[in-house]
Formats: C-alpha cells, sequence, structure tokens
C-alpha cells in the first residue's frame, strides 16, 4: 500500500456518493455518525485506505462499506460503487403497511355513492 491509497475520511464519503456534498460528508463525521473499523471518529481529515470498513449511520438506515479503491474524482454513481463493498445488511422491501391504506369509513357514515344519491335526491336530477 503506498501513499496514493490513503485518503481523508470526508473526501472518500464524497467520492462515493454517499452524501451530496463534502461539507455535508464532514459534518456526518463530526457529528460523530462514523466509525472507522469500528472506532468511532470526530475528525473529517482522519485518513482511510483500502480494507478499511466503513460503518456510516445515515438518516434512515445504517450502511457498512467495506474500502477497495481510493477515489480519484467524483465521478458518476456506477463509477462510485466501484469504490467500496457494501456490507450492510439487505432489509427485505417495505410491506404494505396500515398507513399506506386507506382509513374504512366509520358505522353509519355515507361513502361516495350514498352522498351521490342523497344529493340527486335533494336537488332532483
Amino acid at each position: 500500500m503506498n501513499a496514493t491509497d490513503k485518503q481523508r475520511l470526508d473526501k472518500y464519503l464524497w467520492f462515493a456518493r454517499v452524501v451530496k456534498t463534502r461539507t455535508l460528508a464532514a459534518k456526518l463525521v463530526k457529528d460523530g455518525h462514523v466509525r472507522v473499523n469500528g472506532t468511532r471518529t470526530d475528525v473529517p481529515a482522519k485518513t482511510v485506505g483500502l480494507g478499511d470498513v466503513l460503518t456510516i449511520a445515515l438518516e434512515r438506515d445504517v450502511r457498512v462499506l467495506k474500502i477497495l479503491l481510493p477515489g480519484e474524482r467524483r465521478g458518476p454513481y456506477a463509477e462510485a460503487c466501484l469504490l467500496f463493498e457494501d456490507l450492510s445488511e439487505k432489509r427485505p422491501p417495505r410491506e404494505e403497511t396500515i398507513f399506506n391504506q386507506p382509513a374504512p369509513a366509520p358505522e353509519g357514515c355515507p361513502d361516495r355513492r350514498d352522498r351521490r344519491d342523497l344529493m340527486k335526491m335533494k336537488h332532483g336530477g
């Protein structure tokens, strides 16, 4: 491993497209949401290299990434995926929850058809 295989943590997170900007990457690290090889770090300038495992607590999930290549630039998503191996647990797709279904009408309340019939009787037609 030579010196070019090492890179700043915030820069790597940005190149790997974990976050949208390098500033957000630095903030993520400073706030203590990143672990390098199991050790929490709050230094965006910490150097990481090949084989290091990053555990990143994002807003809705936790990603575990093993560094395979150093980033040279922030390229397209397909290029960024080559920089790491995703060791995160694959979550099953979200099932239909009670929140995704329409609420049943309360007992005795008219539904759409009943309301139309009432309006026809009331106004004629």
